[in-house]
């Protein structure tokens, strides 16, 4: 192993010095050439360095923002993905895809995209922050969540024929009397929220163990400890591509394509709870 002295280009620059008389030209050269080899060295070691560097900065960087994401609170992550569509779009009966991907897109995965920056916003709200900026997104929050919540039971509940089948069926006739009956209050709520913003949801109750239509007049309403069973949506972004403002005709459309075996199950899941 060498000592510590000069390297052999310092040796040779110091040996073979323009202004010093001694040595030969070819001795000269071959300093400059290890000179010029050392510097190349140097900088491709140097290159090497800051590369790793780079790859240290931009890899501590990617496991600082996974750390974090980590050591947030799942209420102020904000990590909702929104869910696909159920059923082929182009299959409905009365209801375009054009329509249907226009309401799942805009504004269902809005909704979802809405709630994911509420709940990060709350997360980050400073612990002396104002008690009405906190109410404000706290509102929001519900409103985004309702949004995504029945926009998902609606959709979930399209694709089908239209024939009412199974356990749902009884508990519907056992409170109504006759799904005719039920069938005219569902789409009278319906009409009623016409041209307006709502949700008309056929729901469980289980206070009273039954089933019940309600309206819901935007998305912070809706029955304390209900279980949706059947959601139709009446805002106008549900039906204005295709009917314009002819509520009545996508009431008929949305009758047309009622899943009603996904109804049943989820009555059959509600009943098992209650």
């Amino acid at each position: 192993m060498r000592g510590t002295g000069p390297s052999d280009a310092e040796g040779f620059a110091e040996r073979f010095d323009p202004f010093n008389d001694q040595g030969s030209l070819e001795e000269e050269m071959s300093a400059r050439s290890l000179m010029e080899l050392t510097r190349r060295e140097m900088l491709t070691v140097m290159a090497s360095a800051g590369v790793a560097t780079f790859v240290g900065v931009e890899s501590t960087t990617e496991g600082e923002a996974m750390a974090d994401s980590m050591t947030t609170p799942p209420a102020y992550r904000g990590s909702h993905e929104p869910k696909p569509l159920p059923f082929d779009p182009s299959k409905l009966r009365g209801l375009s895809e054009k329509l249907l991907r226009s309401h799942h897109e805009n504004n269902y995965t809005g909704a979802v995209k809405r709630l994911n920056l509420i709940q990060q916003q709350l997360g980050q709200m400073p612990k002396d922050a104002p008690p009405y900026q906190t109410g404000s997104l706290k509102r929001e929050e519900l409103i985004a969540t309702n949004s995504m919540v029945l926009h998902e039971f609606y959709f979930g509940n399209l694709g089908g024929d239209g024939k009412p089948s199974g356990t749902i069926t009884d508990l519907i006739t056992a409170q109504y009397g006759s799904m005719g009956t039920w069938e005219q209050e569902f789409r009278q709520t319906g009409l009623s929220l016409a041209g307006g913003s709502g949700w008309v949801v056929l729901a469980f109750d289980p206070h009273e163990k039954a089933t019940h239509t309600y309206w819901l007049w935007d998305h912070a309403h809706s029955l304390a400890w209900g279980t949706p069973l059947l959601v139709m949506d009446m805002y106008e972004h549900a039906y204005a591509i295709d009917y314009g403002a002819n509520a009545k005709s996508y009431i008929d459309a949305f009758f047309q394509n009622i899943q009603w075996d996904e109804v049943s199950r989820r009555a059959e899941q509600t009943k098992v709870r209650y």
